[in-house]
């Protein structure tokens, strides 16, 4: 006997629109142009090409395989040692460890997830504030959790620079008082345009006084100037409040992409507040996943766990922060040896894996439909996806898409 078909409920379902930067790599997968690039998902590529497995991460694995002797269920709030390192890295001894409560995610989307889930759970009725642009899954991210998200002003007309006067205007006449409010911790995305330290000061004191909840997506430490130096806009913004919630990432800083190593942390304004709030965010997470993945976190603490792993990892998330940063100068200065007359010269005050190029979504589209390279259509090039050898081809590329 077959159900009729009013029965079948799937069949009237629509194909959702692909992701506007996962569906560019789906495109890549299947150009057969040998020559194609793909400089739209975040992931580091060294200059052959591949996302390498970190030298430090592959000593840890193979110490968790010789000692290992378990597969259970991770406490909700994750792996112990992992969470004190989170604490450690974003935080240093900044705040009172016992205001902090950390819990392991699944990737730092699973921690903004989390978090979004707690303001709207514990904080209604609540806002969040975000970037103009910010990253394009940030308001996905808040829509499925139900939370209001509006625009703020970042950057500036010149599509080249932050506008931070407009940025502290909006958030002082446009936020009601208790709103969250996202901020990028460093090497922001998509722009890579960061504030200076003066700039962080300013903010942090208009987050201040309007008693604005900091939400700080804080996913590439390391990958703008420095472990500790990318900490110094969070730590200048913690230190004017006694709220905030930091979501942090280990996918690009250890290479774990695929581990999907995340945290959430939040800070309260003391102890009691501390607790009640991790009982909450334990709730959350139980009613999701329920138990993070054990084996990334277990790398990273493994790593920072031993000295000689530590030294190993900094100096590798050296090499590859000094990588893009050459990278970074290299497509600039072959820019400007194609004699086209395009002065990118303004992508080198910007950090990070990102530059904002200013190529206008069709002279994006040029560049996918006519020499296999993809960008995401804000103009947004992962700077981390070039490569020396290519590096001609692509400049050569953009200066006649631009031309045209």
């Amino acid at each position: 006997m077959t159900a009729s078909t009013t029965s079948h409920r799937f069949s009237t379902l629509s194909v959702a629109p692909p992701d506007a930067i996962l569906g560019l790599t789906e495109a890549f997968l299947a150009d057969s142009n040998p020559d194609k690039m793909n400089l739209s998902v975040g992931v580091y590529k060294d200059a052959s090409g591949q996302t390498p497995v970190l030298k430090c991460v592959k000593a840890a694995e193979t110490k968790l395989i010789e000692e290992e002797k378990t597969k259970g269920y991770l406490p909700i709030d994750g792996y112990t040692d992992y969470r004190n390192h989170v604490r450690n890295l974003v935080f240093d001894e900044t705040i009172e460890h016992d205001r902090i409560a950390v819990i392991q995610t699944p990737g730092g989307t699973g921690a903004l997830r989390v978090a979004a889930d707690f303001l709207v759970t514990q904080l209604t009725p609540i806002r969040i504030w975000i970037p103009t642009p910010t990253w394009a899954n940030h308001g996905n991210i808040f829509a499925a959790a139900h939370l209001e998200a509006q625009p703020y002003s970042y950057l500036g007309a010149d599509r080249k620079s932050l506008d931070i006067d407009a940025m502290l205007d909006d958030l002082k006449n446009k936020t009601r008082v208790g709103d969250a409010v996202l901020l990028h911790g460093c090497c922001h995305n998509p722009t890579g345009i960061d504030p200076t330290a003066a700039q962080w000061k300013e903010i942090a004191k208009v987050v201040a006084e309007k008693s604005l909840i900091p939400l700080l997506d804080f996913a590439y430490q390391g990958f703008g100037a420095g472990i500790a130096e990318d900490a110094v806009g969070l730590r200048t913004v913690l230190d004017a409040v006694d709220e905030a919630i930091v979501c942090s990432s280990f996918s690009k800083n250890f290479g774990l992409y695929s581990e999907r190593v995340g945290a959430v942390s939040l800070v309260a304004s003391d102890a009691d507040a501390c607790k009640a709030s991790l009982s909450q965010l334990k709730r959350i997470v139980r009613t999701n996943y329920s138990n993070p993945p054990r084996h990334g976190g277990a790398i990273v603490a493994t790593v920072l766990d031993d000295a000689g792993l530590t030294a190993m990892w900094t100096e590798e998330l050296t090499e590859m922060r000094e990588r893009i940063t050459r990278l970074r100068g290299d497509f600039i200065d072959t820019m400007k040896s194609t004699g086209a007359g395009h002065d990118f010269e303004f992508l080198r005050s910007q950090n990070g894996m990102f530059s904002f190029s200013g190529l206008t979504p069709m002279q994006v589209d040029e560049l996918k439909n006519k020499h296999s390279i993809y960008i995401v259509g804000s103009g947004r090039i992962n700077v981390a996806g070039m490569s020396e050898s290519k590096m001609s081809q692509l400049c050569e590329a953009v200066a006649s898409v631009m031309e045209s």
